[in-house]
C-alpha cells in the first residue's frame, strides 16, 4: 500500500512536534531548578535570613561553608544565616558552572559559586563548591540538602 506525500509529510511534522514537546519537557525542570538556585542567590544578596529560609524545606539539612557542624532544623538554619550575614557583611553570590540533573520530583544542582563580601572597606571573595538537592513541592523546588565548602587550593 502506498501512502501519499501529504500523509508522509503530515506524519513527519507530527513526529517533529512531539519530539519538540518531549525535549522541552526535559529542559523545563532543569530551567526551573536553575531559577530556584538563582532565587537562593538573590535572597543571599538581601542579607535577610527570612528571605532565604522559605527556599528550604522544613526538614532541610545544610552543611554550610562557614560551619563545622551540620544544620538539620529550622532554628539551626536560621542561626547559620544570621551568623553568616554578620560575619560576611554585604554578602553576595555569583554562580559559575552548574550541572543540573532532574530525577522526577527530585533534582541535584552541583557546581561552584563565589561569595563576595566587604571587610575593612575592601571587597573580599570566597570561591566555594556546592551541591543543592531539591524536591518539587507543588510548583516550587525546595532545597532539602545543601552542602557547600570552600574551594581547595590547587595541588602544588
Amino acid at each position: 500500500m502506498r501512502s501519499s506525500p501529504n500523509v508522509a509529510s503530515a506524519a513527519l511534522v507530527l513526529c517533529m512536534v512531539l519530539l519538540s514537546f518531549a525535549s522541552s519537557a526535559l529542559v523545563e525542570p532543569k530551567a526551573e531548578v536553575a531559577v530556584a538556585s538563582l532565587a537562593w542567590g538573590q535572597a543571599i544578596g538581601e542579607g535577610d535570613p527570612e528571605k532565604v529560609l522559605p527556599l528550604y524545606s522544613d526538614d532541610a539539612v545544610l552543611w554550610g561553608t562557614l560551619s563545622p557542624t551540620v544544620r538539620s532544623d529550622r532554628a539551626a538554619l536560621r542561626d547559620y544565616f544570621v551568623t553568616a550575614f554578620k560575619v560576611l557583611p554585604g554578602l553576595k553570590v555569583t554562580f559559575g558552572d552548574q550541572l543540573i540533573r532532574v530525577y522526577g520530583n527530585a533534582a541535584v544542582n552541583t557546581g561552584y559559586y563565589t561569595f563576595s563580601y566587604v571587610k575593612d572597606a575592601e571587597t573580599k571573595s570566597l570561591p566555594a563548591r556546592y551541591s543543592f538537592t531539591y524536591v518539587k513541592n507543588g510548583q516550587r523546588w525546595l532545597i532539602v540538602d545543601h552542602h557547600s565548602s570552600a574551594m581547595p587550593s590547587p595541588p602544588r
